[in-house]
Formats: C-alpha cells, sequence, structure tokens
C-alpha cells in the first residue's frame, strides 16, 4: 500500500498491517526530506509524492513529561482524534462518526467552515490506530482519505460542502529521558473556494 491524498472506496479499506508498514516506510523516509524552518523548537521538513504530486509537509516536535506525558498525548490522538480536534480547531464546525469498524479503525467526516469567500469543506478519513506499550512506548494514527459513494446509508451521514482530501501520519515515541517526539507527516488537497 502506498499512502496518498487518493481516496479509497469503503469496499477497498487496508488491513491494519498495511496502513501501518505503509506509515512506517513514510516514517523513516521522512527522516531524509528537505529540512525547512525550525519555529518554536518544531522542526518542519517538506517532500513532494512522486506518485500522486502532492507535496508532504512534516513536523516533529519534542514535550517534557512535564509538558504533556505519553498518556495524556495519547489519549487525545489515539483514542477518537476527530472529536478532540475539534476542541482545538476552530475551523472544525462539525465531526461525526460514519463508522466504526474495529477497536482500531474508524470512518469519520469532519465539516469545516472558513471566512467567506472559502466554501466550507468536507474531509472524511479512515483512522487507524496502533499502541504498543514496550518500551520504548509508541503510538501510531495513520489517516486515509475516504470516499463513501459505494455505500448510501454512510454517505447520508457526511455533511454537504466541497469535499478535500487528506492523508497523515502521526507518531509518538517515548524517548529516554521520558520526553515524547511527536511526528507528523500531512499531504492534502482542499480544492477551490
Amino acid at each position: 500500500m502506498h499512502l496518498s491524498i487518493t481516496q479509497l472506496k469503503v469496499s477497498a479499506l487496508p488491513s491494519d498491517e498495511e496502513a501501518m508498514a505503509a506509515a512506517d516506510t513514510l516514517f523513516e523516509s521522512s527522516k531524509t526530506w528537505k529540512e525547512g524552518k525550525t519555529i518554536k523548537g518544531v522542526k518542519t521538513y517538506r517532500e513532494k509524492d512522486p506518485d500522486d504530486g502532492a507535496p508532504w509537509h512534516c513536523r516533529v516536535s519534542v514535550h517534557k513529561p512535564e509538558e504533556a506525558t505519553f498518556e495524556q498525548l495519547w489519549a487525545k490522538l489515539g483514542k477518537d482524534k476527530a472529536l478532540n480536534e475539534k476542541e482545538f480547531i476552530p475551523d472544525i464546525n462539525k465531526v461525526a462518526k460514519v463508522k466504526q469498524i474495529s477497536d482500531t479503525q474508524t470512518i469519520w467526516t469532519l465539516y469545516y467552515t472558513f471566512t467567506p469567500p472559502v466554501s466550507p469543506r468536507v474531509f472524511t478519513v479512515l483512522q487507524i490506530t496502533r499502541l504498543d506499550e514496550s518500551s520504548p512506548r509508541s503510538g501510531t494514527i495513520v489517516s486515509i482519505p475516504v470516499d463513501l459513494t459505494d455505500d448510501q446509508d454512510l454517505v447520508k451521514l457526511e455533511e454537504k460542502g466541497v469535499k478535500g482530501r487528506y492523508v497523515s501520519i502521526e507518531r509518538l515515541l517515548e524517548l529516554e529521558d521520558g520526553s515524547i517526539e511527536w511526528r507528523m507527516a500531512t499531504s492534502s488537497v482542499s480544492h477551490n473556494l
């Protein structure tokens, strides 16, 4: 499997193993991407995907235990991530759980509203999570764009708006000193106004 902004049909969603293998490959690749700015300790990187042409952007931050623990970060990212994002991203107006596929796979739809003339955007994604409790602990979240049109019952749960697409991978990694490295890479297209 190759992670990209190409939407997958509900009938063609990957297994946890396929998605995590693709994420692991992309995490390794991100270590060689072109370095950008460092802003308040957050390092940025970028790369162009030769397969779909959409640019990838990566950011890496390290958080001391007194700032946030592994458990606190995982509670917000690894469990109901889309609902938690709504609490921190003012442009997200609505979030709906479309389908719980398993304990580790959930389809979400996120409805963003922006200041006119930008039209509302709808992003529908499959979020897959993996928590590894062995030392060093790590948690991975993969978000893949989904096309619901092959299941009309699910389509009814999706908000109306311009359909955007994003793919992202996030990893929390516990470091030897107890700090947490948070690495996120994303690629997106939000279409015209």
